[in-house]
């Protein structure tokens, strides 16, 4: 696998695997954009007869789904294997039905990533807040979803790094 995303890069193999994932073909999710950085995603979803609801809109779980995964990726890739990163909890506001073709776009900037480096520095938990907007083509907001994480080192880490504060050996 290490090789595989050494010749196709991180960012292009995470795009290719989201784009045949079994759920997001299901809900005909597409992965348009995922920046080199992992801190920049643009998603889409043409409105189908598989993904239709009774009254002919989008379908609410794959407005949902759409964002699922992103932001929890992106922070996870930026801050490297010494934290944990978790989805913690959702909320999804409907504002108009969602026609056509739907998309989502995610944007991670540094000083959100330093934030989170700085509140959970000691060890404690942090729980970041995003808001993601589903728009329709003419960029009306069909959906908006709040996003909460979950973020803390590691363990292994948390325990050598306040070690390391209290003047100790790690």
């Amino acid at each position: 696998m290490n090789e595989l995303m050494g010749r196709l890069g991180t960012a292009r193999l995470m795009r290719l695997l989201l784009n045949v994932y079994p759920p997001y073909l299901g809900a005909g999710v597409r992965v348009e954009e995922l920046s080199p950085d992992l801190r920049r995603a643009r998603v889409r979803m043409r409105l189908r007869w598989f993904n239709k609801n009774y009254v002919g809109t989008h379908f609410g779980g794959s407005l949902y789904s759409m964002t699922d995964p992103f932001l929890m990726l992106m922070v996870m890739h930026n801050l490297g294997p010494r934290y944990l990163v978790w989805d913690r909890a959702a909320r999804v506001e409907f504002l108009r039905p969602g026609r056509g073709t739907v998309r989502a776009s995610f944007e991670l900037t540094e000083a959100q990533l330093s934030e989170i480096r700085a509140r959970t520095a000691e060890g404690r938990r942090y729980e970041p807040t995003y808001e993601v907007e589903v728009r329709d083509e003419a960029g009306e907001v069909v959906a908006r979803v709040e996003k909460t994480l979950y973020v803390r080192l590691k363990p292994g880490v948390r325990s050598a790094e306040g070690a390391l504060a209290a003047g100790g050996r790690s």
